[in-house]
């Protein structure tokens, strides 16, 4: 490589979650909103939509891995959401008890839920600080 050469950040490609079981991990995101845009069963993948990105949550079942709650602290995916504090009462409604929260963040609300396997996903809003939102 010369100099000359550099490489740049573009954007997200895809955040890979493992899980023990592909369809119990399909049907779990399945009840808290997620869209599937394909699923590989051959392949051990399925990818969940996030909005209109292109890129997604892509769950990519690993051999031998069991139900286990979150460490902490440990990783966590973000996803924008219109208002948090209606996601978490619509999860409860679906039967998914959040991880944490509602609770307030600089720029708004967050809630968490972790699935089975200990992956952890945040669903954010913008309330506080609509300007840096995908809807201000």
């Amino acid at each position: 490589m010369s100099d000359d050469q550099s490489y740049e950040l573009l954007g997200f490609d895809n955040v890979l979650l493992p899980v023990g079981d592909l369809a119990e991990a399909v049907a779990f995101y399945e009840r808290a909103g997620f869209t599937v845009g394909f699923r590989l069963d051959e392949a051990g993948i399925a990818l969940l939509k996030a909005g209109g990105e292109t890129p997604g949550i892509l769950l990519r079942q690993e051999e031998g891995l069991g139900h286990r709650p979150p460490p902490w602290p440990s990783p966590r995916v973000w996803l924008e959401v219109p208002d948090a504090r209606v996601a978490a009462e619509w999860l409860l409604g679906a039967g998914i008890t959040p991880w944490e929260g509602p609770f307030a963040t600089a720029t708004g609300w967050t809630v968490e839920i972790a699935d089975p396997w200990g992956n952890v996903i945040g669903l954010t809003d913008y309330a506080k600080r609509p300007e840096l939102g995908r809807r201000p």
